[in-house]
């Protein structure tokens, strides 16, 4: 009797101790990433078969998309140390890529962080049939890119400032440019402003049929240089590089065109280069037609250039405008007619799909108060154009079909969540990525129609450790602010949640313009793990979305122009100030903090929120527009000559003096992106004003604040000074 009365107590014990939950700890969250969602390692859309590849432990394996079946090992990894005496391995694999005729793979190993987007590697090209394996430039200088012509005869690469090229059968390798000197002239890759605020960081391509070269040249010599020091030895380091601040020079940028058959190297004459910019250069698939991207400096003008590469001709064949701004993407399709083109264009003040006659007009195709986030793929022979939109539901992301005649809509996927798919070359399969408010991503791969073929990772058990960790639901708000602007947002709150009783509240914020932080999806999982530990210590979490973000049309986003930060805090403070008014809710607590531009306006909604909030923390921020980079800032502000109330009106450091409450700065003193500069400005603007703050400095570490401890150390001390001062 006592045994079995000892067993029932233990099995109750055991059963108590099932039931609660597991403390989430910085630790777990950014040392163990216990709580981030797996992807599907090296995911490879084949060129041309209907056949895709992973990475597993063995090498690269490929499988049918139709029949989910293992077809074979593509390459081993044991075969890839033998080629190359232990110098590559899967291990060693940054990224890979196939040739068009899937014959070769160029792999980049040991790849190396430049700024954001750019990288330098060591790339090697595997034959699949011969089974060799050739180092690119037989070198050991790692390259910014490497890239092989559609038959991979021949890789172009960039090394050292200039641009080369390698014949793959004789190991020839020709110099194309010899002019490349660092903080002076790149060819054929971004300068720092074109790759942070353009999306690009190689700037060099082959025509179709590998004859030819288009590229970019920058010439960086009137840009001033920005220097910060790091703390890396008895003297510091003076780190150096070119940075244009708004209303400042940039690079003066060419179109080049080589000639491979005779190593002719042309010019293309584009008239006026010192205050425009070129972010894109395409080719036709006639291989002698270039299609060259020009946007003038207060960027709500962007002509296509088409130039002819042998008779030198160049005619404007298509313009968008806008009163405000124009974001420059990568939703432009060439037809193979070398006549039509899909692009996206928010010129009926909502982002839709437009069919263009070069030279000629536009049809419109899809249409409505609702908008698409962008083309994926383009099926000319079915003339199908597949695209995601919120027409759905504002939060929402939808595939949907529709012909090229604007008929025929048919969405593909459930209209109740986020969807994120990846087409296969010949568009007849694509892998969806899938996740709601409070479902961890789901990888299946579908057929053309948006049919379930197979899922390929659930994050089934990253779901039942949070489980375990007694994650909560979020859920979506939605309110109207005291000026009628409609705002939408998302709330998480604690496990044990009480109605009756009255909670501190801690808000995140980013509000950058096209951004959007609040969605029907499941992102940033790292920070949401850390929302969830706060949740567990009794704090209410609460993200909104204001003003100048994404999805709702121009008048919404765009109500920011020249006057940047001034909405979008309003809109910060009229959330607290409406999160006040809940019963459940302590109003004497109510924090906001924000990274980048979030910590931007983390510091302007609570200087000059009058008390909406306790605290603030700002990571990052910047804290005057004139420190940033032009490109970025002129779009929505245009130059502080031509608007310096626009900057000085909305800058934290302006209403330094009206700080109430507790505020924490944090910044990285090697940031390259948003300039310590920004901190120390803050700082004295305080510091003469007489008020109370707190700082933190991080030595030597750049925007991202990573590496080593680094992140766990921030997000402990972020969570220490809410517990302390919220």
């Amino acid at each position: 009797m006592k045994k079995i009365l000892l067993s029932l107590f233990l099995l109750a014990i055991a059963m108590i101790s099932f039931g609660q939950d597991k403390k989430i700890t910085i630790e777990r969250i950014w040392d163990d990433y216990y709580f981030y969602p797996r992807g599907v390692a090296g995911y490879t859309a084949m060129p041309k078969s209907d056949y895709y590849t992973v990475v597993k432990r063995g090498g690269i394996e490929r499988y049918s998309f139709a029949t989910g079946d293992k077809i074979d090992l593509l390459v081993s990894n044991e075969e890839l140390e033998r080629l190359s005496g232990g110098a590559v391995n899967m291990g060693k694999v940054s990224s890979y890529e196939f040739t068009s005729d899937e014959s070769k793979i160029v792999f980049a190993i040991d790849e190396e962080s430049i700024w954001r987007r750019s990288t330098l590697a060591y790339y090697y090209v595997y034959d699949i049939a011969q089974k060799t394996l050739t180092l690119v430039a037989d070198t050991n200088t790692k390259l910014h890119f490497a890239v092989l012509t559609e038959d991979g005869t021949k890789v172009l690469f960039a090394r050292d400032c200039d641009l080369f090229y390698q014949d793959m059968a004789t190991g020839k390798i020709t110099q194309i440019t010899r002019d490349g000197k660092p903080n002076a002239i790149l060819n054929g890759y971004a300068d720092w402003v074109y790759e942070e605020e353009l999306d690009m960081s190689r700037a060099a391509s082959w025509s179709p049929d590998g004859t030819k070269i288009a590229f970019l040249r920058f010439d960086e010599s009137r840009v001033k240089e920005y220097n910060f020091a790091l703390y890396d030895d008895l003297y510091p380091t003076d780190f150096k590089y070119k940075y244009p601040k708004a209303g400042e020079d940039n690079s003066l940028v060419d179109v080049y065109i080589y000639d491979v058959a005779n190593g002719n190297l042309s010019r293309v004459d584009l008239g006026d280069n010192t205050n425009c910019y070129f972010p894109r250069v395409y080719w036709m698939p006639n291989s002698r037609d270039a299609i060259i991207l020009k946007l003038n400096r207060h960027q709500d003008q962007l002509d296509f250039i088409r130039y002819n590469t042998v008779t030198k001709q160049q005619d404007i064949v298509y313009t968008d405008k806008n009163d405000k701004w124009l974001d420059v993407t990568d939703n432009y399709y060439f037809l193979k007619d070398g006549k039509t083109m899909i692009v996206t264009s928010e010129r009926d003040g909502f982002n839709h799909i437009y069919k263009v006659t070069l030279s000629e007009g536009l049809q419109q195709l899809t249409s409505g108060n609702w908008e698409v986030n962008e083309i994926q793929y383009v099926n000319e022979d079915k003339k199908l154009i597949y695209y995601l939109s919120n027409e759905s539901g504002v939060l929402n992301r939808d595939l949907y079909s529709i012909t090229f005649d604007g008929k025929k809509k048919t969405m593909l996927s459930s209209g109740d969540g986020w969807n994120q798919p990846s087409f296969s070359p010949n568009g007849h399969f694509y892998r969806n990525q899938y996740s709601n408010l409070n479902t961890l991503p789901v990888y299946t791969i579908r057929d053309a129609k948006g049919k379930e073929l197979r899922v390929l990772n659930d994050n089934k058990h990253v779901k039942e450790t949070m489980d375990k960790y007694g994650f909560v639901q979020r859920e979506i708000i939605h309110f109207t602010t005291d000026d009628g602007t409609e705002l939408y947002g998302w709330m998480m709150k604690p496990a044990n949640f009480n109605p009756n009783k009255r909670y501190p509240v801690m808000m995140t914020c980013y509000g950058g313009p096209g951004s959007q932080q609040v969605m029907n999806a499941y992102s940033s999982a790292q920070d949401l793990a850390f929302y969830q530990m706060l949740a567990q210590h009794g704090y209410i979490c609460v993200c909104v979305d204001g003003r100048g973000t994404a999805t709702r049309g121009d008048a919404f986003k765009k109500v920011i122009y020249q006057q940047m930060g001034k909405y979008e805090a309003i809109d910060q403070i009229a959330a607290a100030n409406w999160l006040k008014k809940q019963s459940y809710v302590d109003g004497d607590r109510i924090g906001i903090w924000g990274w980048s531009f979030g910590g931007y306006l983390s510091a302007l909604s609570l200087f000059r929120g009058d008390g909406a909030f306790k605290m603030a923390i700002s990571v990052a921020p910047v804290t005057n527009w004139r420190y940033y980079d032009n490109i970025y800032t002129e779009r929505f502000m245009r130059t502080p000559q031509e608007n310096p109330d626009g900057y000085d009106l909305n800058s934290p450091t302006t209403y330094a003096k009206d700080l109430k409450g507790s505020y924490l700065l944090i910044h990285g003193t090697a940031d390259d992106n948003v300039h310590f500069q920004n901190a120390m400005e803050l700082v004295k603007a305080l510091n003469e004003a007489g008020v109370e703050y707190d700082q933190f400095f991080f030595p030597n570490k750049n925007h991202f604040i990573m590496g080593g401890n680094t992140r766990t150390y921030l997000y402990n001390k972020l969570a220490k000074y809410i517990l302390e001062h919220l």
